[in-house]
């Protein structure tokens, strides 16, 4: 990290404060109460959570922002996890024992629809002594401030990588202690960085920063294909949600078809449409193939898509050619596009929201 770069923002920091001190005694008045209010949430609080009280937990959620209808987002995430698997694993995410490392991965298997940036809120808030924000905000902060092996995916951020960039933002905060502001636990580290390290923040840089282009997922280790399988499903229901189709992730299509993403749509009273999705990060390209093939036993079914690197999209092409109900009907996605596709998908719908043209729950 470049010490000399932080510590002249640090200045430039402290400078506006004295400028402009009606702003930062709201700021930090705001994060008081953030903290004041998600600390009550222990253990036998979150268990005993209902449905509503989930939405009014999540749905204030900086990560919500690019939900306008935030009900159905977290309707969904509800349904797809299940009520009491979702609060069991939140409580553990939260106040379990183990290293946060083991707690943060453990959440990222078990848990379907929310990923590093509402997993690391939701800590942040609750702990801020001990836990960052990771979001797209802090990747081109901490990437401007020169620091080393950041994630560009959210499939790279696992436990150990988390509790990595923790200590990152821990370093920061002692920086900001040093210079003489008062405030410096991880939720105020996360206003400095928004407010002084956002240097290439711009939709033309969305997909990472202009300086590096991203590298492609390639998964690592085991755990970081299913990390990317899981973070690409997750992605493309998000996608479909934000298109305007009704989205399932996990869902069996016709006998013996279960894909990863599912796009639905109605159309008045003739009937419906359904797009399927399979995302393939491992086992063998005949039984994905099979599998899109059995889903086109469903009528309604009227486009088959496969989701992974472009090395296995070739292999993928060269497969499909010999299996005749198939070949004219699939088509392909590469995961960057994905990844790119539902980053730009998400600025756009969060600064429309923004305007609050619709009042929140129309």
């Amino acid at each position: 990290m470049n010490i000399d770069l932080l510590r002249q923002k640090i200045q430039e920091f402290i400078a506006d404060s004295e400028k402009e001190p009606d702003r930062f005694s709201q700021d930090a008045k705001e994060r008081q109460d953030i903290i004041a209010h998600y600390r009550l949430l222990t253990t036998e609080t979150i268990l005993n959570m209902t449905e509503d009280d989930i939405y009014q937990y999540l749905s204030k959620l900086w990560a919500m922002s690019a939900w306008g209808n935030k009900h159905y987002r977290i309707d969904k995430i509800i349904t797809d996890n299940g009520l009491e698997n979702l609060k069991r694993n939140l409580a553990q995410l939260l106040w379990a024992e183990a290293d946060i490392a083991e707690r943060w991965d453990s959440f990222r298997s078990k848990i379907k629809g929310m990923g590093p940036a509402m997993a690391s809120e939701i800590l942040c808030k609750t702990r801020p002594d001990e836990f960052m924000i990771w979001n797209r905000r802090a990747l081109v902060a901490l990437d401007y401030l020169g620091v080393k092996r950041l994630p560009r995916y959210d499939y790279q951020v696992t436990g150990k990588v988390y509790k990595y960039l923790c200590e990152v933002c821990k370093q920061i905060g002692e920086e900001l202690a040093k210079a003489g502001f008062a405030d410096t636990n991880l939720l105020s580290v996360d206003y400095f960085l928004w407010d002084k390290l956002q240097a290439e923040d711009t939709l033309a840089g969305i997909c990472g920063t202009k300086s590096k282009k991203p590298e492609g997922p390639k998964p690592e280790s085991p755990q970081e294909a299913v990390f990317i399988h899981n973070e690409i499903r997750d992605k493309l229901s998000e996608i479909g949600q934000w298109l305007g189709f009704t989205t399932n992730i996990e869902h069996n299509v016709a006998d013996g078809a279960r894909v990863d993403t599912l796009w639905e749509a109605t159309i008045g009273n003739i009937g419906r449409v359904i797009y399927v999705f399979e995302v393939q990060t491992g086992g063998t390209i005949d039984s994905l193939l099979m599998n899109l093939l059995k889903c086109l036993n469903n009528s309604a079914v009227q486009g088959v898509v496969a989701v992974s690197d472009q090395k296995q999209l070739d292999r993928i092409k060269r497969e499909v050619l010999g299996v005749k109900d198939l070949r004219d009907k699939l088509r392909y996605w590469d995961y960057e596009e994905v990844i790119k596709i539902h980053e730009a998908l998400g600025y756009v719908n969060a600064r429309i929201n923004n305007l609050r043209l619709v009042p929140e729950g129309f």
